[in-house]
């Protein structure tokens, strides 16, 4: 780890909360003068792509995760395909079918969610109430082996960095999307409250798995911010069988998995297998050839 300065001490405090307000505020202020929330997500989630960056250079967890031009290369196409193409196929298609499909049987399910209510509120509800199947289906990603298979994807880099965040097979980011996304849109949430949901999302997951050095003190109680995942990602699994949570920590901290050791940092990351492939294609492929994600 970096030798803090007073500077890097300060920093370390308030990057997390400081880019999440610069995210929201970017955010507002683009709906505000009329544009459309969906582009306004985007934006704020790439300014806030560009802070973790800087902050990643400048004042960096571990200098060693600083990532190969290689890996990157690869962790683009991971995000751009499997967590910004097929999140948007599936809700064009999907989501649209189904909706169709509850109408044309004349299920209503209006009443279910609060939508009279401020878009903060429902953001934070839909946080709340997304990671709770969630945290239980990530459970299942490590518990069961047929599943691990797939998971093992994104336990495969031996250094975070923000944009490893979107490594996932996509396979599992569509079931992902059918428990912590599909629910909300055909409960009719509306897309402001998506698209808050969306920005928070965002910059809690490229915090959560970049190489900044940060302290958040008390919000380790309620979100799962970087100094817990990174324990989440120990190649081994009695650590890394932690810190489920999506974006916060409290049903971690509820059913008993929070993890944050106080006298010692993570070690090494990634699967004992240090010879499991790392490119995009291979990737794809990696879940049907046993014996490749070994624990």
């Amino acid at each position: 780890m970096s030798n803090q300065t007073p500077a890097s001490r300060v920093i370390a405090r308030i990057s997390y909360p400081g880019v999440l307000a610069i995210a929201f505020a970017l955010f507002a202020a683009m709906v505000g003068a009329g544009l459309h929330v969906t582009p306004a997500s985007y934006v704020a989630g790439l300014a806030a792509a560009a802070l973790v960056t800087l902050h990643e250079l400048k004042y960096p967890y571990r200098r060693q995760w600083r990532p190969a031009i290689a890996d990157t290369r690869a962790d683009l196409v991971f995000m751009l395909a499997v967590q910004v193409a097929l999140p948007y196929l599936l809700s064009i298609t999907l989501v649209i079918f189904l909706a169709e499909q509850l109408r044309a049987s004349g299920l209503s399910i209006d009443g279910f969610w609060p939508h009279e209510h401020p878009v903060a509120a429902q953001a934070a509800l839909m946080l709340l109430a997304a990671d709770f199947p969630r945290y239980w289906l990530h459970r299942a990603f490590h518990k069961f082996a047929f599943m691990w298979r797939y998971h093992a994807v994104h336990h495969s880099p031996h250094r975070l960095y923000w944009l490893n965040v979107g490594r996932f097979h996509p396979i599992e980011k569509a079931v992902q999307f059918a428990v912590d996304t599909l629910p909300f849109a055909l409960l009719g949430v509306s897309t402001e409250v998506l698209a808050a949901y969306f920005v928070f999302y965002a910059v809690n997951g490229f915090f959560q798995h970049s190489n900044c050095d940060v302290r958040l003190g008390a919000l380790n109680y309620l979100v799962s911010g970087p100094e817990l995942h990174r324990w989440h990602h120990s190649e081994f699994a009695h650590e890394s069988d932690t810190n489920f949570g999506n974006n916060l920590i409290v049903w971690d901290w509820l059913f008993g998995t929070r993890f944050l050791p106080a006298d010692r940092d993570v070690g090494r990351l990634g699967l004992v297998n240090r010879d499991y492939p790392t490119g995009f294609l291979a990737q794809m492929t990696t879940p049907f050839v046993p014996g490749l994600d070994k624990r």
